[in-house]
């Protein structure tokens, strides 16, 4: 499977132009099964959603124009507003799907403000596509790998995210430490340019289960990175070296401490 990272300057909430820009820089990719759009690609990262979230899914009718355009899933995170509450909502979108897979962003950024205003999730989410099984996080999931734990139930990690140029270090650390540990492949799709608190300098990329980074836009400009990720080499690794057969039980370390 082909998958195409997509890393754009998103514009402060200005949903129709960041449409545009998605749009294009897709058109102009090579062709893919998956594309992935950054953290609240339609807005920038907003902790105060009141008259900026999208409640009309203009932007998630564009997501499925898309993705039966290109025969392809499309992936992003929008800030959303549904009966009152607002959601960091992740979806993931096929071309034969008449209803979106979503997951709303579990670990909200406290440090920003954001649980204020956002409804946290509840579910981790895995969607199976085209013979791989993906589990959709978003931005500050990433430093929580307890529930990132691969229980042997997916072969990918999505991470999408708005992570500034100040903690890049850790971005690209954590992301690794993910592949390694999980023996999966990791994508990590972040945004480039600023908004009135931070800036971000991209470093999107992806890497293999050998933590062997495998694809990587250029720092600071809106560019698409392509990867391939193959089942094949995984299930290899996997078999030889079966790691996650030895994994901690969550369950287990919770009654060892009580």
């Amino acid at each position: 499977m082909k998958a195409t990272l997509i890393q754009i300057d998103i514009r402060q909430a200005d949903a129709a132009t960041n449409r545009e820009t998605a749009e294009y820089a897709m058109l102009d990719a090579p062709k893919s099964d998956l594309y992935v759009l950054p953290e609240m690609w339609t807005t920038g990262f907003v902790t105060r959603p009141q008259g900026i979230a999208e409640a009309d899914g203009l932007s998630l009718e564009w997501m499925t124009r898309m993705a039966r355009r290109l025969d392809a899933a499309v992936c992003g995170s929008i800030a959303t507003e549904e009966n009152g509450r607002y959601y960091n909502r992740l979806y993931f979108v096929t071309p034969d799907s008449t209803s979106p897979y979503f997951y709303d962003k579990r670990h909200l950024f406290t440090y920003s403000g954001e649980h204020l205003s956002y409804t946290a999730g509840d579910k981790r989410v895995i969607v199976h596509w085209r013979g791989i099984r993906f589990l959709l996080q978003v931005c500050y999931d990433l430093r929580f790998p307890c529930f990132a734990r691969n229980d042997d139930d997916y072969d990918a990690i999505i991470y999408v995210a708005s992570w500034p140029e100040s903690r890049i270090r850790v971005w690209h650390t954590l992301l690794c430490a993910r592949a390694i540990e999980n023996q999966c492949y990791v994508l990590g799709v972040n945004r480039t340019g600023s908004d009135d608190l931070c800036t971000y300098n991209g470093g999107t990329e992806a890497y293999d289960a050998y933590g062997r980074c495998i694809a990587r836009c250029h720092d600071n400009h809106s560019q698409t990175a392509t990867v391939n990720i193959d089942m094949e080499v995984l299930c290899a690794f996997r078999q030889k070296f079966p790691v996650l057969n030895d994994r901690d039980s969550i369950l287990l370390l919770k009654d060892k401490k009580d």
